[in-house]
C-alpha cells in the first residue's frame, strides 16, 4: 500500500512540473530501459542516441547513464518519477562518451553518488573543453544545461551497490571500447548492462585499443547474464550470439588493416576495403568504420 502510494504521489508531482518523461520499457521487473536512435554524431545530432535507464530497488533507484544533453537526463529523471517516488541514490556512467554522460547534471537535485570508472575523471579532464564546444555547436540552446559531472566515486575493480533487496555489481575493465569502460550486473534478474562495450545492430566504434576490446569480449561471453542491455542497440536474451558477432566484426577489422599495412597499401586504400565483408551487417558502417580503420592504422603500422 505504502508502495502504491509513493507511485500516485510520484504520478501527479511529474504531471504538476509540465514535464515530458523519457519513453522507456521494462525490460525485466524494475528495470527500465529507454533504447537511443541509430544516429551520428553531426548535423542532426539531438543527444538521445544511446541506451540510458535505471533500476528499482526497494530503497533507492539507480541511473545507468544519463544521456547525451541535460535535456534528456531531465526527461529521464521524470521517467523515473512517474514509477517511483523512492530516491535517486546512484547516477552510474559506463564510460566517457558524452551521448552517456551528458544528463549527469539533471539529476544534481537528488544529491546522488555519482560513480564511473577510476580512469573517468581523467577522460574527462581530457574531453570536457572539447565535448562541450562540439554538443554547442551541434545544438545550439538546445544544449543549454549540459555540462559534465565527474564521478564522486570510483571503482578500482568491482564494486557492490545495494538499492534494497537488490544488488548491482559493478566492474571496471581495461583499456577495450575507451580507458573506461565500466558494466553492470543487476544479480537479481541476471541482467548485463554493459554500455558501449557491446553494440548491437550500430557498428562499433573504436576509442580504446582493439586487442583489449577483443580479450574484453572472451570475458563477457563468460559472465551468467539472462539478459544483456548493449550501450546501442536492442536488448537480448541472446548475450553470446550478440558478442560474437562483434567479435566477428572487430576481428575482421583487425585483420584486413593489418593486412593493407603487410601488403604496402596506402592508409587510403586500406580504409577503402577494411572489414567491408562486414558491411550490411551492421548500421551506419560508412562512416563509423572508416573512422575505426584510420584509428587503427597508424597504431598497428608500428606492431
Amino acid at each position: 500500500m505504502l508502495r502504491q502510494s509513493l507511485l500516485i504521489a510520484a504520478v501527479l508531482l511529474a504531471r504538476v512540473a509540465g514535464a515530458t518523461p523519457l519513453e522507456v520499457t521494462e525490460v525485466s521487473p524494475g528495470i527500465f530501459v529507454h533504447q537511443g536512435v541509430h544516429e551520428d554524431f553531426g548535423e542532426h545530432y539531438h543527444g538521445d542516441i544511446a541506451n540510458i535507464g535505471f533500476v528499482i530497488g526497494q530503497d533507492a533507484v539507480a541511473v545507468i547513464d544519463s544521456g547525451g544533453t541535460y535535456a534528456v537526463g531531465k526527461a529521464l529523471r521524470e521517467a523515473i518519477r512517474l514509477r517511483t517516488a523512492l530516491p535517486v541514490r546512484y547516477v552510474i556512467n559506463t564510460h566517457v562518451h558524452s551521448d552517456h554522460i551528458f544528463g549527469n547534471a539533471a539529476f544534481a537535485e537528488d544529491k546522488p553518488e555519482y560513480i564511473g570508472h577510476h580512469l573517468l575523471p581523467r577522460a574527462i579532464k581530457q574531453r570536457a573543453e572539447s565535448y562541450l564546444a562540439n554538443l554547442t555547436t551541434m545544438l545550439g540552446e538546445a544544449a543549454n544545461g549540459s555540462r559534465l559531472v565527474p564521478p564522486s566515486r570510483l571503482v578500482e575493480s568491482v564494486l557492490t551497490l545495494d538499492l534494497g533487496s537488490r544488488k548491482l555489481v559493478l566492474r571496471a575493465w581495461p583499456v577495450a571500447h575507451t580507458d573506461s569502460d565500466l558494466t553492470v550486473m543487476d544479480e537479481r534478474s541476471g541482467t548485463l548492462w554493459t554500455g558501449d562495450l557491446l553494440f548491437c545492430e550500430r557498428t562499433p566504434s573504436i576509442d580504446g585499443d582493439i586487442l583489449g576490446w577483443l580479450a574484453v569480449i572472451q570475458e563477457l561471453a563468460t559472465m551468467p547474464a539472462r539478459l544483456v542491455i548493449p550501450g546501442h542497440g536492442q536488448v537480448s536474451a541472446d548475450k553470446n550470439t550478440a558478442l560474437e558477432k562483434q567479435r566477428m566484426y572487430l576481428q575482421t577489422l583487425l585483420d584486413d588493416v593489418r593486412r593493407g599495412i603487410k601488403e604496402g597499401r596506402t592508409m587510403t586504400e586500406t580504409l577503402s576495403n577494411a572489414a567491408r565483408a562486414e558491411e550490411k551487417k551492421w548500421i551506419l558502417f560508412g562512416t563509423v568504420n572508416s573512422r575505426n580503420a584510420a584509428v587503427l592504422y597508424p597504431v598497428l603500422e608500428w606492431e
